[in-house]
């Protein structure tokens, strides 16, 4: 039983910070507080897997990243988008893209297209609201690594953007 002991422990500590995660993710309470509730299920499961690499709060924020996109892809629905207060002056030009029906689904196409990481730390970032130094530990990368991915991944998305709307 000590080991369980141990669990709840972890599980006292680390709560906060992975259903923070997953509300800015899922943006909605219900969704992140089920999640959350999931991912301890999980990491206890599976406690035999962590193997140190890295924080175990990272560790498991990963398994709650993994099953955020498990849910969206079960209800066969796409990532949240953002409200318009909540982007950042330098993301205008694709917060334009979003108004515009037509555009927003264009650019998840193009998002979908993008290869990874690019696609997932301008997810983490656009849509997620995460800082960079929390992208950073979820990659075991570090904070200029994910600004650049990231500065990177909005360069791309936006010349797709402007390629595809010279192709109509």
């Amino acid at each position: 039983m000590p080991a369980m002991q141990g669990f709840d422990e972890v599980y006292l500590r680390h709560y906060h910070d992975v259903y923070l995660f997953l509300l800015r993710l899922a943006r909605d309470e219900d969704t992140a507080e089920e999640l959350t509730q999931a991912t301890f299920v999980q990491a206890l499961l599976h406690i035999g897997r962590f193997e140190g690499k890295c924080e175990l709060r990272v560790w498991l924020c990963q398994i709650a990243k993994h099953l955020y996109y498990k849910e969206c892809k079960r209800r066969g629905r796409a990532l949240p988008l953002p409200e318009h207060d909540a982007l950042r002056e330098d993301e205008r030009s694709l917060q334009n893209a979003m108004e515009d029906r037509d555009d927003a689904f264009r650019l998840h196409l193009l998002l979908h297209a993008l290869e990874e990481p690019f696609k997932e730390v301008f997810s983490l970032r656009a849509f997620g609201e995460l800082p960079f130094a929390r992208i950073a530990e979820i990659f075991g990368k570090t904070e200029s690594w994910a600004r650049v991915t990231y500065h990177r991944a909005k360069r791309k998305l936006q010349e797709r953007m402007e390629e595809s709307s010279h192709e109509n």
